[in-house]
């Protein structure tokens, strides 16, 4: 082979380097807003973010380079929005629930739409899913304030005092309990699932390993949307007041 040949494959070689290393994307994310805490950077986009230990931890994100799709559920399902070049210091509607994210070219989405593709049947701009999300949602908070409102006034119709429910803002399988659970494995087949819950009567701690072991932390009475910290976590409850 002649050397001119060769110098041209090698400086193509190398065009094509540079050009895969420009369209290569680059995006951090961090664990509180305003890009403090802890802090994890992504190039190849990630499935499912419990293998980087980020799973529904991100509170601000910074996209050093490309354009990026984020998804509430791994494998770029449930509701997911995209996010361009620069500095984004209040995820708002994903804060602490990002589970899987990956590049895609802009103005489009990633390979197909996926699970987290937008639906938008009745054709009033907003995704259809997200309309039945807050269906159930408010379905949960009318729930929640006749047993409020039972309790307070003395009827029979009085649910337990706690309840847990598999994803973030009520959503998915839920379990209730009145008093002490040693092992949320043994007790309900629930261990470490508990992203929300509503405390209706009592102080309660949760803790991340069986027979209260492990961080724990203690709640009031109220509705957590997202348990944070503690998401995905608990092994064990008990009441403590």
């Amino acid at each position: 082979m002649k050397r001119t040949t060769i110098k041209t494959l090698a400086f193509a070689a190398a065009l094509l380097s540079q050009f895969a290393a420009a369209q290569a994307g680059e995006v951090t994310l961090f664990s509180r807003d305003n890009f403090r805490g802890e802090e994890v950077t992504i190039r190849d986009g990630s499935r499912d973010l419990r293998e980087a230990g980020f799973n529904d931890r991100a509170s601000s994100l910074v996209v050093h380079s490309g354009v990026w799709e984020v998804c509430e559920h791994k494998d770029f399902g449930g509701y997911c929005a995209v996010f361009e070049r620069g500095e984004h210091n209040d995820l708002r509607r994903f804060n602490n629930s990002i589970s899987s994210l990956r590049q895609v070219e802009r103005g489009g989405r990633g390979n197909g739409y996926g699970a987290g593709g937008f639906r938008d049947r009745d054709r009033d701009g907003r995704d259809d899913r997200e309309e039945r999300r807050e269906e159930r949602r408010e379905e949960r908070r009318e729930e929640w304030r006749d047993r409020r409102d039972d309790r307070q006034g003395g009827g029979y119709n009085r649910p337990d005092p706690i309840e847990l429910f598999e994803h973030a803002r009520f959503e998915g399988r839920r379990v209730s309990f009145q008093g002490e659970i040693r092992s949320l494995r043994t007790a309900a087949d629930f261990n470490d699932r508990a992203s929300s819950m509503v405390i209706y009567e009592g102080q309660w701690q949760l803790c991340e390993h069986d027979n209260f072991g492990g961080q724990c932390a203690v709640y009031g009475p109220g509705r957590y949307d997202n348990l944070g910290p503690m998401n995905d976590k608990p092994s064990s409850l008990r009441r403590v007041r």
